[in-house]
């Protein structure tokens, strides 16, 4: 790696942490019920491998998940975090009387050392679009390195990609209303649609919540993560295909992407599921919505397919591209590269 890569990547890293220095962020996930409550309870039905154990509470945050363990009953639990909120953690878990279980680090996972080996690692690493500034990385940097194996035991142990076509409505409504400017005001802005077409429809990931009326199909899962055997090699290219079939007649605008991640039940045949689906209750990841060029009409039992693959951008590791592949019905095939605006580039340039 030349110096000026390293320089570049060190600087990312730096703003990367920086942003979970302020509260608002820590405030947004904590109150995410489906999020926090989900974590609590596969942390607790988790219990009996938990129980006398050590753990590792991988970019800890303000220490909540290592809370959860000790509740569980682990013996000790090394909650590395690399930011700043790492002093707030240590106020929170002397208030909680949790201090002689619960020993807080500061620093990256690939640059502490623990004194011991770990039996399970929880962790809290999924961003936009499950990959979008995750920590999944420094999960299986963890994995490898500290877990004691075999019977080492990840929390949660799997993820999901889905994909499905919808029609989102709020779009048209703005390029719609730039027709709309000349019964109100007595001036023809209709020539403004195009260029708020290109503003509105280019290649930025947009993350926002998407309704259950607005899919189109039943999602398409295109790709799987098994935490215990993914390698970061694999992560530079998350890929998968996917085919579906229209409910109804609608114009498909864009496609959706979302999450899910699994943990064991030991009580149930099932896992307990965190979704980020537009089907279950909102999160804070919301969805990923990738908004086509143009909209292509479909009816009942139209079918959709194509090719997904999410992989890092050049400028910076932490954020994800996804390129899309996709035939609908009879058109062309058409494809179309998306990332999430890099909002460290004016920074470091």
């Amino acid at each position: 790696m030349s110096r000026v890569v390293k320089k570049r990547k060190t600087q990312q890293d730096s703003l990367y942490f920086d942003s979970y220095s302020d509260v608002t962020i820590h405030e947004e996930m904590i109150a995410d019920h489906v999020r926090t409550n989900t974590y609590r309870l596969a942390i607790l039905k988790n219990s009996d491998s938990i129980r006398g154990k050590v753990v590792l509470d991988v970019g800890a945050g303000t220490g909540v998940l290592s809370m959860f363990c000790v509740q569980a009953g682990a013996k000790k639990v090394y909650a590395v975090e690399a930011c700043s909120i790492a002093e707030q953690a240590v106020k929170i878990v002397r208030q909680n009387n949790m201090e002689d279980k619960i020993e807080v680090i500061r620093g990256t996972v690939e640059s502490v050392e623990l004194p011991e080996m770990v039996e399970v690692i929880v962790s809290e690493w999924m961003g936009y679009a499950l990959l979008h500034e995750s920590m999944l990385n420094s999960v299986l940097y963890a994995r490898d390195k500290w877990l004691k194996k075999p019977g080492g035991v990840i929390l949660p142990n799997k993820a999901e990609l889905f994909i499905t076509p919808i029609c989102e409505p709020v779009v048209e409504d703005r390029l719609h209303f730039w027709y709309t400017v000349k019964d109100k005001y007595g001036i023809d802005m209709s020539c403004m649609s195009d260029f708020a077409r290109k503003c509105i429809k280019n290649s930025d990931i947009s993350v926002s919540p998407v309704t259950a009326e607005d899919v189109l199909s039943h999602p398409a899962r295109f790709a799987e993560l098994d935490l215990y055997t993914t390698t970061v090699d694999q992560l530079r290219s998350v890929r998968g295909h996917f085919k579906c079939e229209s409910f109804g007649s609608a114009a498909v605008n864009a496609f959706c992407v979302y999450f899910t991640v699994s943990f064991p039940c030991p009580d149930k045949p099932q896992p307990l599921v965190l979704s980020t689906s537009p089907f279950k209750p909102e999160t804070h990841w919301k969805q990923a919505v990738l908004y086509l060029d143009e909209p292509a009409d479909v009816v009942q039992d139209t079918l959709l397919t194509g090719e997904v693959n999410m992989f890092p951008s050049e400028e910076s590791d932490r954020h994800v591209c996804i390129h899309l592949e996709y035939t609908i019905g009879k058109h062309k095939t058409c494809s179309k590269t998306f990332s999430i605006p890099d909002w460290t580039s004016e920074t470091l340039s």
